[in-house]
């Protein structure tokens, strides 16, 4: 048996009654929470690991509920552009020359960096090698609901990305028999839609069946962009989430993402269908999506959570930076300064992004038979102090430069700063290589934003 004490800490718990254990300790035995609050000593055997975390703060590992592990070597290629340019003529010729390597390398990159500001639970939203970010995903110790991505029609797919619907889903099940539940039960496979410009009506009814059948999510973009719903109803008959609601494609496993153009009837359906939501506030504003309506969807009682998008639209896998934006955005949208507080941020980042896992009942919240999942916050930083609010600290002060040590199933995988899962600095060189490799192949040339000397 191995355990691990932390104790004299400010701990966080985001259980149901949100309580908060000042100079509390948790004991944890292998992957589970033992005790939390108060530990009774006589329970702790010799070789248990000591962790005195007083004058820090616990809180359950952050769960980021939308990013793309294959976009990560395509971080800056598409910068100040519309989303179809960003699209079309940047990320997808981009991702589609990459080979296994290529997304083993993007998808371990990402993890170490997402490791880095406090994640230990991620959903990924769709690559094209899934084997590839099983493998970062086993190795560096992080939680993961991976998809595939999933398009069978569309303008302007790369040649090896056309595929028929069964095609597409034939694959995913396969994925699934292969990968559900392996890395010690860390890896999930969901299934994907990427987007309704690139799914057809038997695509989506086919994926819902099939994932209601394995009891497994479906993530997919919606109503990602005005221009969604036009097409939608040129060539569909109604908006998106309404053509879904027709399809019968909404439910309690679909994960929807950005949302960013709901109607007020929109939100009832997702209501009533308990459809999970994630918001990506930096990646809405990079790209010019919009503002959800995130409020009034909290207001409703959905459940709501919080993702980063890939690297090329955010431009980084940061959910401290994140909690920071969701809650200011919709301040300044709503001139409401009571809108999202940050305890609501907090939970959204936590508990609500475990619901949108539909993994609730394990992770999202810091208490006895639940995972070790959870991260350690050092204050003690010059833009941290005071901590006058610790809560509100976190979200409006803090930045991933405060996450000390990161923990995922009763392991660590950062302690004190340092990444303890892999060899950080042969990686970044790996990145280095490897994303200009890309990006050569893919003929990505970019615009010099100032005159560039050489000197020789």
């Amino acid at each position: 048996m191995k355990q691990i004490l932390i104790k004299n800490a400010y701990v966080v718990s985001m259980n149901e009654k949100r309580e908060i254990y000042n100079n509390g300790s948790i004991l944890i035995e292998n992957d589970l929470i033992k005790a939390i609050g108060k530990v009774d000593e006589k329970s702790i055997i010799d070789t248990a690991e000591i962790i005195d975390a007083k004058g820090k703060i616990v809180l359950p590992g952050l769960i980021n509920t939308h990013v793309h592990l294959s976009q990560q070597l395509g971080r800056g290629i598409a910068d100040d552009v519309d989303l179809l340019t960003w699209l079309r003529e940047r990320v997808w010729p981009y991702e589609s020359n990459f080979d296994y390597e290529s997304s083993l390398i993007s998808s371990t990159a990402c993890c170490v960096e997402m490791i880095k500001s406090g994640v230990t639970t991620f959903l990924e939203a769709g690559g094209q090698y899934v084997e590839a970010m099983a493998e970062a995903v086993k190795n560096t110790g992080i939680r993961a609901a991976l998809s595939k991505s999933v398009m069978d029609e569309g303008i302007g797919l790369p040649t090896n990305w056309i595929k028929t619907a069964d095609e597409e889903i034939q694959v995913q099940k396969e994925l699934f028999d292969k990968y559900n539940n392996t890395a010690d039960g860390r890896i999930k496979i969901w299934f994907g839609l990427r987007t309704i410009f690139n799914n057809s009506d038997d695509l989506i009814i086919k994926t819902k069946k099939i994932a209601d059948e394995l009891n497994t999510g479906i993530h997919m973009h919606i109503a990602e962009i005005a221009a969604e719903n036009d097409y939608v109803k040129t060539n569909r008959g109604n908006s998106t989430v309404e053509h879904l609601h027709k399809l019968g494609a909404l439910g309690p496993n679909l994960l929807a993402v950005h949302t960013v153009w709901l109607t007020d009837r929109e939100i009832d359906l997702f209501r009533l269908y308990d459809v999970k939501v994630s918001h990506n506030p930096a990646a809405a504003m990079k790209v010019v999506l919009g503002f959800a309506r995130i409020p009034e969807m909290l207001e409703k009682g959905l459940s709501v959570s919080i993702g980063t998008d890939g690297a090329p639209s955010n431009n980084r896998m940061d959910m401290m930076r994140e909690m920071y934006l969701t809650s200011l955005i919709h301040k300044g949208r709503t001139l409401n300064p009571k809108v999202v507080p940050a305890e609501q941020v907090l939970e959204m980042a936590t508990i609500n992004g475990a619901k949108c896992a539909l993994l609730e009942r394990e992770i999202g919240s810091l208490e006895v038979g639940k995972k070790a999942d959870l991260i350690i916050l050092n204050p003690n930083t010059i833009h941290s102090l005071p901590l006058h609010d610790p809560i509100a600290n976190i979200v409006y002060t803090m930045s991933s430069e405060n996450v000390e040590s990161t923990m995922c199933n009763g392991k660590w995988l950062m302690k004190n700063r340092e990444i303890l899962v892999l060899n950080e600095s042969n990686l970044i060189e790996q990145v280095k290589i490897k994303s200009e490799e890309i990006k050569t192949k893919a003929k990505i040339v970019l615009p010099n934003r100032f005159p560039v000397i050489d000197i020789i």
